[in-house]
């Protein structure tokens, strides 16, 4: 049916039409949805138009009302914003037919199909780049997203969200110009990246600072940018809150020759509650000397594995956030690929605790019990306020258990947690760290876990005080 025709009504829309809504019970008289006023029909609509069972169904619920009838129609298009009016476009939309016949109202792009069909009907949505409100693509590296993107070198002025999800080999595609966008996202509020190289990233984000929510996952080596460029964008995103910075690759590393000496002052975030990292720590060194972030509740970090972890600007960094100490609870966390350290505070409840997490990628396990000891020893703020400590494998992705590991690794992994009164170890571990702790005797008892009062094995159930 041509959205355009007036007055067209289908059989069961007659029928609503016809039907009472409304008892005035003091004059026993039925009220005809006609007699409605257009204000109370808006309302209607508008609980109406939010209750789709999926985010599509949602957007596109008012096309449904604007067929019933001429007076439905124009109370409908009268309220654009009320109603949040937009038309979602995906690679099977003929864009080129059916716009047109619709008033110019916002567009959203949205496919999530990984199908690399249908790259014209998007290219054709994204030519009316004046209207284009959302963006989202999940694709293939292929030639029609190459053709999407090419599509995207104008500006957006009134883009608000764009996610663009990819996935096949990035030495397919050809780095992002500076030209992105127009060089422009003024009123982007959230924006997604994954597995695009964009060295002029930071550029773009200068103008976007209205930004909410930035990922970047899967930066390509061909996208790099310097901790530098990074900092100097983000001190235009005073309303961020969410940063997701993931680089593919441990090339991409601040070159030696070329860092600068941190700044007299620091970059506030003031916002950003969360920020999660994956890359080497040379990179987190020169980012976090540059910034501080009051705010930040949760933390995780993933570093590649190299032979040492020194990373004193990190630890300043945590030191100098109020809301990641005191943390009370530590679980070391073995996987099939990595190990991580999560602190937390004993009873995470309080909308004010913080969460830190340091994870190393390594599949040996020597190698991950050697990174997880640095990683506590050297690269974590003072660990002798914890009072719980975890040690247990992943249950989806068992470590590759070696039985040559030394005792005196074990207790030197155990060292820094002077305050811990309760350890709780899986089975496995229990094999390994029990019989350590056994060659303290005597005046040795106390050099490691000192206030160390029970041992809970995998059932979680007390051994007893030591």
């Amino acid at each position: 049916m041509d959205p355009r025709s007036e007055g067209s009504l289908m059989p069961e829309d007659r029928v609503h039409r016809a039907s009472p809504l409304i008892t005035n019970r003091s004059r026993r008289q039925l009220i005809s949805i006609d007699m409605l006023p257009n204000d109370v029909l808006l309302a209607i609509f508008d609980f109406y138009a939010h209750q789709g069972h999926t985010f599509k169904r949602e957007i596109e619920a008012w096309q449904s009302l604007v067929h019933v009838c001429q007076r439905w129609r124009s109370v409908v298009f009268g309220s654009p914003r009320r109603l949040n009016l937009r038309l979602v476009c995906t690679s099977k939309t003929p864009a080129r037919d059916r716009l047109d016949i619709w008033p110019a109202l916002p567009l959203l792009i949205q496919d999530r199909t990984y199908q690399t069909e249908g790259g014209d009907n998007i290219v054709a949505v994204l030519e009316r780049s004046d209207r284009v409100d959302n963006i989202e693509l999940h694709g293939d590296l292929s030639s029609p997203v190459e053709n999407v993107l090419t599509a995207m070198q104008v500006p957006f002025p009134k883009l608000t969200e764009l996610q663009l999800r990819l996935r096949g080999k990035t030495e397919t595609v050809r780095v992002l110009p500076d030209s992105f966008l127009g060089g422009s996202a003024p009123r982007l509020r959230l924006l997604r990246l994954e597995y695009l190289p964009f060295p002029g990233l930071p550029k773009l984000l200068l103008s976007a600072t209205h930004l909410v929510s930035l990922f970047l996952w899967g930066v390509p080596h061909s996208g790099y940018f310097s901790p530098e460029a990074m900092v100097t964008a983000l001190s235009a995103l005073t309303n961020l809150q969410l940063l997701w910075l993931d680089f593919q690759s441990p090339l991409s590393c601040p070159d030696r020759e070329s860092r600068r000496p941190p700044p007299p002052t620091r970059n506030v975030l003031p916002v950003l509650t969360t920020f999660w990292f994956k890359g080497v720590p040379e990179y987190v060194e020169d980012l976090m000397t540059r910034i501080d972030s009051p705010r930040l509740k949760v933390l995780n970090i993933t570093f590649f594995n190299q032979v040492v972890f020194d990373t004193p600007q990190f630890t300043q960094f945590i030191h100098r956030t109020p809301t990641l100490k005191p943390l009370e609870k530590a679980r070391i966390i073995f996987q099939g690929h990595a190990v991580s350290v999560n602190l937390s505070q004993v009873s995470p409840q309080a909308s004010d605790d913080g969460r830190l997490s340091v994870e190393i990628l390594c599949r040996e396990f020597d190698w991950q019990v050697s990174s997880v000891e640095q990683v506590c020893t050297s690269s974590l703020p003072p660990l002798s306020m914890l009072e719980e400590l975890y040690i247990y494998e992943a249950q989806h992705s068992q470590p590759e258990w070696k039985d040559n590991i030394e005792n005196q690794l074990w207790l030197e992994l155990l060292f820094p947690f002077t305050a811990v009164k309760d350890i709780y170890l899986s089975e496995k571990f229990a094999r390994h760290i029990v019989p350590a702790l056994q060659e303290l005797v005597g005046g040795r008892t106390t050099e490691v876990l000192p206030a160390l009062q029970n041992i809970f094995l995998e059932e979680l159930q007390p051994s007893g005080s030591l």
